[in-house]
């Protein structure tokens, strides 16, 4: 055994890397993915504190959430991908880590709206640089045939990040500040960061696709192709041909974008909806928010992995029905809990739908991986992100904020019950337009102090109702993602032999 334990004693047919080793670095990987979580959704838990401290609208909540932060996130992701199939993958990763963790705890310091804005760019900025290379060095330490599992394992950062920030940050929001909250996670990234660097080993790219391995890790010196603009060109159109020209993966990925959009958007107003609902504080929310949801989606995102992994062995069809059936299954009990008139029933309800919502994460990234060559693989997740989350992450947040401020208007000029169907034709044909402005009347969702009873329940009464149905309006996302999954599963066993053809593979 070689240095840091990484290699097994070689033999004919053994793996460089041993199995004790390889779950090292995807638990290092996991963990910097649960802290770029963390630091990317923590606005949501604390968004009703920036809401009320900075006085701006759900639409500007949900840019800070979104759009501002996933500008340069997927701008960035392309060429930050294009470096990482040249040079050190473990290296850009360690970078990526300290910058965004420096602008989360920065975001801490913002005393005003364009303040928060320019810093949550600075958050995507670093974010850019943790998954493509991280992909791409999960599938060089991961076989084909367990890639979706390893790949679902990573994704896990997600509701563990999304979990932590919620009771982390509701917490310090409660008994500190927002303010607070931001400084306090933004610094443990630091500390990851430089054990990624001292312990994750470059490896050969391709590693885990060959049939004969090398010796060692340190035999190993890969091969990079000379650079030209053309090539790159050339490198990221081929890429964009296989992601969205080829009918099965374009459909998974139409499926991920889109169930990401609705994800993204009703994520972001959930902690606002319990506490202007029921009247919870932070720290409530955050454990409501975080626990219950945490528990259910971390389920669901390893079993997706594992379960398709384990049914593609019958066909690889699979890979796009796993995610069509839980999303399906997913959305009514979504919508039955934000119809509940109390909080305790809401959660309980909260537990089951995680579990079939995110089991599409693992087999869209696994199926991506698959399709492409093993030196176009962190490219491949950076197009992948780039498409998503420019429209996920960038427009589901604030689709959200702007469907809540003009339901609120709408219930505010229009009392008595509407529904959510009845009120979406009217704010079209202009009803949300007449009468008074909610936003100036109840800045920042409440009445000023001092203000009439009848305001003071108008405008909270308004918010409450806006804040449901905007929610309720994104889950329905998740039908229509479900149906392109399983458009995608027509002809997806074909594309995928005929990928590991092209690479050579058995």
């Amino acid at each position: 055994m070689t240095t840091r334990g990484a290699v097994d004693t070689p033999a004919a047919g053994k793996t460089v890397y041993s199995n004790l080793y390889r779950g090292t670095v995807l638990a290092l990987l996991v963990t910097a993915y649960t802290l770029n979580f963390i630091d990317r959704t923590i606005i949501a838990t604390i968004g009703q504190a920036i809401k009320v401290d900075l006085k701006i609208t759900d639409t500007q909540l949900g840019l800070l959430g979104g759009l501002y932060f996933a500008l340069l996130y997927t701008l960035l992701g392309i060429p930050i991908a294009r470096l990482a199939e040249r040079f050190s993958r473990v290296n850009i990763i360690a970078m990526a880590i300290v910058i965004w963790s420096g602008f989360t705890a920065l975001c801490g310091t913002a005393a005003s709206f364009g303040m928060l804005a320019a810093y949550r760019f600075g958050v995507g900025f670093g974010e850019a640089g943790l998954s493509p290379p991280a992909h791409s060095l999960i599938s060089d330490y991961h076989e084909p045939k367990k890639r979706a599992t390893a790949l679902s394992i990573y994704s896990f950062g997600i509701p563990a990040g999304t979990m932590i920030g919620a009771v982390v940050g509701g917490w310090l929001a409660q008994n500190f500040s927002w303010r607070i909250a931001f400084m306090l996670v933004g610094l443990p990234g630091v500390i990851v960061a430089i054990l990624i660097k001292l312990v994750i080993k470059e490896p050969k790219r391709g590693h885990s696709d060959m049939v004969d391995h090398p010796v060692s890790p340190e035999d190993v010196t890969p091969v990079v192709p000379p650079f030209s603009l053309w090539g790159e060109i050339k490198e990221l159109g081929s890429v964009a041909k296989t992601l969205f020209l080829k009918w099965p993966v374009a459909n998974m990925v139409l499926g991920v974008t889109i169930a990401s959009f609705g994800s993204y958007g009703s994520g972001q107003f959930v902690p606002p909806y319990f506490t202007r609902t029921f009247g919870l504080n932070y720290a409530e929310v955050g454990l409501i928010t975080g626990l219950v949801g945490g528990f259910s989606s971390g389920i669901g995102t390893i079993l997706g992995g594992v379960i398709t992994d384990r049914m593609s062995k019958r066909s690889a069809r699979w890979y796009a029905l796993t995610p069509a059936i839980g999303l399906t299954i997913a959305t009514p009990i979504y919508i039955a809990a934000y119809l509940q008139p109390s909080w305790q029933t809401a959660a309980m309800i909260l537990l089951i739908p995680g579990i079939f919502h995110y089991t599409y994460l693992g087999p869209t990234f696994g199926v991506v991986q698959n399709m492409v060559e093993t030196r176009r693989r962190a490219t491949a997740t950076a197009l992948l992100f780039f498409f998503l989350n420019l429209i996920a992450l960038g427009g589901g947040p604030p689709f959200t904020g702007w469907l809540i401020d003009h339901f609120a208007q709408f219930n505010f000029t229009h009392s008595g019950d509407h529904g959510i169907v009845a009120s979406l034709q009217e704010m079209l044909r202009g009803g949300s337009k007449g009468g008074l402005r909610f936003s100036e009347l109840c800045p920042g969702g409440s009445a000023p102090k001092g203000s009439a009873a009848d305001l003071i329940g108008q405008c909270k009464g308004s918010l409450v109702h806006a804040t449901r149905e905007g929610v309720i309006v994104s889950l329905c996302f998740y039908l229509w993602a479900a149906f392109h999954y399983f458009l995608g599963s027509f002809g997806l066993v074909k594309a995928l032999a005929k990928a590991r053809a092209d690479r050579g593979e058995a």
